[in-house]
């Protein structure tokens, strides 16, 4: 086989590849907020409701809490209970590091070496009260907020912007918190 056609093979393989990856069901482009203050977002926030995943399965009473490290980047620290809010406690160490312009809510978290995925904070409560969370698969999601318990409307009205980016809710999962 010529150069120039293992050239080309190669360039159509690659071609059909990326558009495999940039089109693969379950996989958008999520939005995230503008004019985005890190160190309004730092701080402890309640796990509200998630989709379960395996890296928080049996923990409630979950927590996240975001600390700004010496070199810009943000230490994460996830924690919950296993089964029961009497249970075992048990966290995660992480850390987080924008994607890009600091103004914008896309972030980039890892909890093992170098291995980052997207952490999009795609509404957010002018007040930094309550946040919807998200990635570019379709599978991760979480509604996190400042107290343990929000009320109905304000949940409710997170949920209607989590079906506006196309989310089936059907999974969520209410988070059992400890009451203040």
């Amino acid at each position: 086989m010529n150069r120039n056609k293992l050239i080309s093979i190669s360039a159509l393989v690659f071609a059909v590849l990326a558009l495999f990856f940039i089109l693969q069901p379950g996989m958008a482009q999520r939005p995230y907020v503008k004019n985005f203050d890190l160190n309004r977002y730092l701080g402890k926030w309640y796990e509200i409701a998630r989709f379960p995943h395996s890296f928080e399965k049996g923990l409630v009473g979950c927590t996240a809490n975001y600390t700004l490290l010496p070199d810009g980047k943000v230490k994460v620290e996830n924690a919950g209970y296993r089964n029961t809010l009497d249970g075992e406690y048990s966290n995660a160490l992480g850390k987080a590091k924008f994607a890009g312009d600091r103004t914008v809510g896309h972030l980039k978290v890892s909890f093992f070496l170098f291995f980052y995925a997207d952490y999009f904070i795609m509404d957010l409560d002018p007040g930094y009260q309550w946040a919807l969370i998200g990635s570019k698969a379709d599978k991760y999601l979480w509604i996190l907020a400042r107290s343990p318990q929000i009320d109905d409307i304000t949940y409710n009205k997170i949920l209607d912007k989590a079906r506006s980016l196309g989310y089936d809710l059907t999974p969520l999962y209410k988070v059992p918190q400890k009451p203040l």
